[in-house]
């Protein structure tokens, strides 16, 4: 159905329009600018702000429900919950298994990706592991983790059918470099992670085609005066992204303003890494890679104290970024959605509010709530206030994705 926002200020790629019009069409942005269009019911957005939709690469699942599963149904079941955070599409991550390989987790990761769904668009599989190092292996099982196999990464890529987008390794392992070459062959973006590599050792990896660094400073070497590590190899190569988990605890704001600066909101790209109890109450536990954890005030825990993922959402890190770090609020935008995309590979249709793009966006109040959120042109989101605002244009709208998975 065709509608236009009106009055709204349009944010998207460090721009700021206000008062602009959004015209959306059935899945696609139709046009965007401050000439009033012709035709179709007009929502009244005065007040508001319209985002692009967020775009999570490394997230573990939320709402109860988690993405390392052997149930499509799940994922499906996370991607109706999410759209509540603001996000419009995400990865799919997969960990290990004790003293195994997650081939059903991938199964059914790639079985998700065909079946047909409301809300968030899953967009391809992380895979973080198996060849991981050891020694910064943070909340992975130690039984998963191995030395870098072709066969056997043939064998994954087999059965992720062609839905593999991103995979973790420590590129200091023997044989890693082979596989760096094996993953850009298949369209596999690869991501350094989980590794104790010297900066030598990072750059030879981003030489031989690496461009992603996993959760950068955690579960990897400090940056050192006299020995920069994986993080100033990533500062000095321009087409490399590095996620940032943007919850103020894995990473504290002074070290979050330091990357931002040093590698822009372009090469930036906000993450939630968060566990299933995201959105959860304190002290629900839940199993991560066949361990048992909870949720500790405002992160996620093993038994043992380790970290083991956040609590955070896309919404909430939004408002970090602004209020604790005093990143600029078009910035922000752009290291939730526009770079994220770029990593996916999907910069040519999401990310960003132009017309012909998907019709993702976030419609956020002044204090960046979410008020009401958009999936390819339907309604997954919605306050009490959005409702009003639909009924106020005479648009009747079906309960979206997540008020029907409550009811």
């Amino acid at each position: 159905m065709r509608f236009v926002l009106a009055g709204a200020t349009l944010i998207d790629t460090g721009i700021a329009d206000p008062a602009a019009w959004l015209v959306v069409g059935d899945s696609a942005i139709a046009a965007v600018g401050a000439t009033a269009p012709g035709t179709g019911p007009v929502i009244d957005a005065t007040g508001l702000l319209v985002v692009p939709g967020f775009i999570d690469l490394h997230t573990h699942g939320g709402g109860g429900f988690a993405l390392h599963t052997t149930e499509p149904e799940e994922i499906v079941a996370y991607a109706a919950w999410v759209p509540r955070t603001g996000t419009t599409a995400f990865l799919i991550n997969v960990v290990g298994v004790p003293d195994g390989l997650p081939e059903r987790q991938l199964a059914a990761a790639a079985t998700a990706m065909t079946l047909a769904r409301r809300g968030a668009e899953p967009l391809g599989i992380y895979l973080e592991g198996p060849y991981l190092n050891p020694k910064r292996r943070g909340a992975h099982h130690p039984s998963w983790l191995r030395a870098p196999d072709r066969t056997e990464l043939s064998r994954l890529l087999a059965v992720s059918r062609g839905f593999l987008r991103v995979m973790t390794l420590a590129p200091e392992l023997p044989g890693a470099e082979e596989l760096v070459h094996l993953l850009v062959t298949h369209g596999v973006t690869v991501a350094l992670g989980h590794t104790d590599a010297t900066y030598e050792q990072a750059q030879r990896a981003f030489q031989a085609g690496a461009r992603l660094v996993t959760h950068c400073f955690n579960a990897m070497p400090p940056l050192l005066h006299r020995a920069p590590g994986p993080i100033g190899a990533l500062v000095e190569v321009d087409h490399a992204v590095g996620e940032l988990i943007a919850d103020g605890h894995h990473v504290v704001p002074p070290a979050m303003r330091v990357l931002i600066r040093a590698l822009g909101p372009q090469r930036t790209a906000i993450v939630t890494d968060a566990q299933p109890a995201a959105g959860l109450p304190p002290g629900t536990s839940f199993s991560f890679a066949g361990l048992p954890a909870h949720v500790d005030g405002r992160v996620a825990r093993l038994s043992d104290g380790t970290l083991a993922g956040s609590i955070l959402t896309m919404d909430q890190a939004l408002r970090n970024l602004v209020s604790l770090v005093g990143v600029p609020l078009a910035d922000a935008v752009t290291m939730l959605a526009t770079t994220p995309a770029r990593v996916a590979g999907v910069a040519e249709r999401k990310g960003r509010l132009l017309p012909g793009y998907d019709a993702d966006f976030v419609v956020l109040s002044a204090d960046l709530q979410v008020i009401a959120t958009y999936c390819r042109g339907q309604l997954a989101h919605a306050t009490a206030e959005w409702h009003d605002r639909l009924a106020a244009a005479g648009l009747r709208v079906s309960p979206s994705a997540d008020e029907e998975q409550a009811q």
